[in-house]
């Protein structure tokens, strides 16, 4: 069985409208219109899956529940990780089996997403609006998101690789607050 790769940066924007007629300026059609999404993070008391760089998570994006694990990041300018991912119909039931694996709830993380698709390619860009700023999401093979990055007026310097719950904590120590929960 072929690992799933999953291949991403994301890029900050000043506003979601913004963002939005970039893409659709660039021949980018909604594909799943602006959900909002409830991310929880989990992890052992020890914080070992975060302290080895890997990700379990549990979302739900409007009636949609979808279960992901991500393996450690691979070194390069985009964001390269292994991703298992499926959907399951019972929130509270999936979220009490991890507990009761040893794996609650160790953080949660909230954001509205638009997803975007130009016909006839693999990749696909997101616009992610979160309590930290606006962000676009490009995921797809290296090569796509090279060449859209550019097409959206974006160049490699702009590429961020860094997880939301990342990006949370810097904001949270810029700001001089104590991070909990990203949450609106």
């Amino acid at each position: 069985m072929k690992t799933p790769l999953e291949i991403e940066i994301k890029l900050r924007v000043e506003s979601a409208a913004g963002a939005r007629a970039i893409l659709r300026r660039c021949g980018f059609a909604v594909t799943a219109p602006r959900v909002f999404e409830q991310n929880l993070v989990l992890d052992d008391e020890q914080d070992s899956l975060c302290e080895k760089n890997m990700l379990l998570r549990v979302r739900s994006a409007g009636k949609v529940f979808t279960c992901t694990f991500k393996g450690p990041e691979m070194p390069g300018r985009h964001k390269r990780r292994q991703e298992i991912e499926f959907t399951f119909g019972d929130w509270d039931s999936c979220v009490a089996l991890f507990a009761a694996l040893g794996y609650p709830e160790s953080c949660r993380y909230e954001k509205y997403r638009t997803e975007f698709a130009r016909s006839g390619e693999a990749g696909h860009a997101m616009v992610d609006e979160t309590p930290i700023g606006v962000f676009m999401e490009l995921e797809g093979s290296a090569q796509w998101i090279d060449r859209t990055a550019k097409v959206l007026g974006f160049a490699t310097k702009d590429y961020v690789t860094a997880s939301y719950r990342t990006l949370y904590e810097r904001w949270c120590e810029e700001k001089g607050i104590e991070p909990k929960d990203m949450r609106f």
